[in-house]
């Protein structure tokens, strides 16, 4: 069984940074990729960034420049290092695991609200 620990989402003034994290922890050995998505009130999930095994990552366009991705394979922890933040990056961000490269054997995590507000 397979757990996924969200943390770090919270209330910021636009402008500022947050960090997330996400621990996941269970039968899982060099997970193929680890991302975070969000979903905002009244649109669908998407991706955010998410970083492969080797090192790849993608982000989308909205968060180029502003948002890092990062993992610690040993600790099987990715992290969001979200800077500059915009009061349209307000939503739930969820932590997504795919342990291997076959489709459909995907973990999330609870979610996590991040707020940007004045």
């Amino acid at each position: 069984q397979v757990q996924l620990v969200e943390s770090g989402g919270g209330l910021v003034q636009p402008g500022g940074s947050l960090r997330l994290s996400c621990a996941a922890s269970g039968s899982l050995f060099s997970i193929y990729v680890m991302g975070w998505y969000r979903q905002a009130p009244g649109k669908q999930r998407e991706l955010v960034a998410r970083m492969y095994r080797g090192g790849t990552t993608n982000y989308a366009d909205s968060v180029k420049g502003r948002f890092t991705i990062s993992r610690d394979n040993a600790k099987n922890t990715v992290y969001l290092q979200m800077n500059s933040l915009k009061p349209e990056d307000t939503a739930v961000y969820y932590c997504k695991v795919d342990p291997t490269a076959i489709p459909n054997q995907e973990y999330w995590g609870q979610g996590t609200q991040v707020t940007v507000s004045a």
